[in-house]
């Protein structure tokens, strides 16, 4: 009995020995680690694509704001009796603006001659495609108001 055992661990003891132990156990740890690598690069990437467009659509809000609050209501400015926006010109100027832009977006003005732009855009992802989305909705909002200062 105890030289079949003997055999037994024998036997065992060539078999690991010819499957070389523990090789290949760190393979799986390895493939998930580098999809976990993939992963993270992706979000840093396309997660900032995403905040530099945000960022790039508020900018342009901000200059399409800036070219529709220098829209003024002359007949009135002229006359001095008041100092505002002309609301049609200042939604033209600025959506002239998003047109030379290549971005779309709204412009509304309220009756107290505040302006507001809002650009809608697209981000194009890197990543993010692989988990079936091709691209991320951005959008930045500005506003401007005329300041006006008595006597100069």
């Amino acid at each position: 009995m105890i030289t079949a055992l003997s055999r037994r661990i024998a036997r065992l003891r060539d078999r690991i020995r010819s499957h070389g132990g523990d090789r290949g156990s760190l393979s799986p740890f390895y493939a998930l680690s580098a999809v976990g690598i993939i992963m993270i690069m992706g979000l840093l990437v396309d997660g900032g694509g995403a905040l530099n467009a945000t960022n790039k659509a508020t900018g342009l809000a901000q200059e399409a704001a800036r070219a529709a609050g220098q829209q003024l209501n002359v007949p009135a400015a002229v006359q001095g009796t008041e100092i505002t926006v002309d609301p049609d010109a200042a939604v033209a100027a600025a959506q002239d603006y998003l047109a030379t832009q290549n971005v779309s977006g709204t412009v509304t003005v309220t009756d107290g001659g505040q302006v507001e732009v809002t650009v809608h855009s697209t981000y194009n992802t890197y990543f993010a495609q692989f988990v079936g989305r091709s691209t991320i909705s951005v959008s930045g909002t500005a506003h401007a108001r005329l300041h006006t200062q008595a006597g100069g």
